[in-house]
């Protein structure tokens, strides 16, 4: 009977020593710290390169290190608990790997305990984590964007914007943090806040006995006939601009309207279908110059001209002379030698997002709005609207003047294979080869 209490005795002094080393271990794991070394360092759910993205963490950030798994590291930043690669920081203590295998060792012998602490955690997770687990999952998948806005390269409100995405365009949400969502579009990924995306319509469940059609967006349904009111417009496939172009149409032709929806009109003509950005048809045609309204126009313009000269030859004679202040005029119209001198006072405004003038600052199709309007053009708002206005342009073709459309951005040409135009966030208008100003070029168009 002694004996057995000396065993016993020696068994519970033992696990007290056990106990106390792991407290005394995970003191010391506490106390390292570490720095990010990089300048981007995911913070991962669990120690894997496909693992959840709990956080992002900058250059010099510091990170609290919890304990060290093959290649991965334990730590705790921000409040958040994740996994970090051991090669995207520098640990400020040298000490850290003989702590963890101590560790490691004295951990192993609680794997048991571990297990049924792990299988009880899971078996008590309450209703309310599911549904919000549940809620979270369902912002993920295909949505639509809500206006048009740019996506960012991280989830910071002045982070470096990458591309401009339109309103309706769909894209893929696929991974949250916060109220930050990251999407995928056709052409590359970025992250922009939740309220830019359209709410998700709700999901309908078929039953076997009565099968239930999805529920689609509710469409105006019209049959009528209206004429295109610019000189070109394009047909598109879908009802986005960066759908593929059917057909492209010359002022006044007419149409036949099937359907109206979110500001595009699913139209028949020619024996084609396909959508056109509604601002672009009118009731009624558009008059057109003709050769003999041109030129009694002409006329017009010329005796009015030789009047006025009169007029003013007649007051100059009858006033003393007075020195004249030379003041400047805006043009009315001009050429594009005389678009690419005015655009060019502008180097050095700085960059805004929605911006349309030099006092506040340009986007990209604000800065070419404001040049064309000094020279009585009125162009579409954003870059998209301005790829459909005037006449399409080859590259080789290019002349000072025409607009250089890319992906989500808008330039003017220059001449001598450079645009000039207000690249992005952090930037000023300036002058740049043809193919540095943004990736995907598309084409170009002529308005003067």
């Amino acid at each position: 009977m002694k004996r057995k209490m000396n065993i016993i005795k020696s068994t519970a002094i033992v696990a007290i020593i056990g106990v106390t080393s792991l407290f005394f271990i995970n003191m010391s794991l506490a106390a390292n710290t570490a720095k990010v070394k990089v300048e981007t360092a995911n913070l991962r759910e669990s120690t894997n390169e496909n693992g959840k993205i709990l956080e992002q963490l900058s250059i010099n950030e510091k990170v609290e290190i919890i304990e060290k798994t093959g290649e991965w590291y334990k730590v705790k930043a921000k409040g958040i608990t994740g996994y970090l690669r051991q090669d995207l920081i520098s640990v400020e203590n040298t000490t850290i790997n003989e702590v963890n295998q101590t560790a490691n060792e004295t951990a192993n012998n609680q794997t048991e305990a571990n297990e049924v602490v792990e299988e009880t955690a899971q078996n008590s997770e309450t209703p309310n984590t599911q549904q919000a687990v549940s809620e979270k999952d369902k912002e993920l998948g295909k949505r639509k964007v809500a206006q048009d806005t740019r996506l960012k390269i991280v989830p910071v409100i002045n982070a470096t914007d990458i591309i401009e995405v339109k309103k309706e365009e769909e894209v893929n949400a696929i991974e949250k943090i916060n109220d930050w969502i990251c999407v995928e579009t056709q052409n590359t990924k970025g992250w922009l806040r939740k309220e830019n995306l359209q709410a998700q319509e709700p999901e309908v469940t078929a039953t076997p006995e009565q099968p239930t059609q999805q529920q689609t967006a509710p469409q105006t349904t019209v049959i009528k006939t209206v004429y295109v009111n610019t000189q070109t417009a394009n047909v598109r496939k879908e009802s986005n601009t960066s759908s593929e172009i059917v057909t492209k149409l010359s002022l006044n032709t007419a149409v036949e309207v099937v359907e109206e929806a979110n500001g595009w009109s699913k139209i028949k003509v020619n024996g084609k279908e396909g959508y056109i950005s509604s601002t672009l048809l009118s009731a009624t045609k558009k008059q057109e110059e003709t050769s003999r309204s041109k030129t009694t126009a002409r006329k017009a313009k010329t005796t009015n001209t030789k009047t006025e000269t009169n007029k003013q030859q007649t007051q100059k004679q009858a006033q003393p002379e007075t020195p004249v202040t030379p003041q400047q005029t805006a043009p009315t119209s001009g050429n594009g030698s005389s678009v690419v001198a005015y655009a060019k006072q502008f180097i050095g405004t700085k960059y805004k997002y929605g911006g349309t003038s030099p006092s506040t600052g340009f986007d990209c199709s604000g800065f070419t709005s404001y040049v064309y309007k000094h020279f009585g053009v009125s162009l579409p708002r954003t870059s998209g609207g301005q790829g459909s206005v005037g006449t399409a342009v080859s590259r080789e073709n290019l002349a000072p003047g025409d607009l250089v459309i890319y992906s989500g951005h808008v330039a003017i040409y220059v001449g001598g294979g450079q645009v000039i135009h207000a690249p992005r966030t952090g930037k000023t208008v300036c002058i740049v080869p043809l193919s540095q100003a943004a990736r995907n070029y598309i084409g170009a168009r002529r308005v003067l």
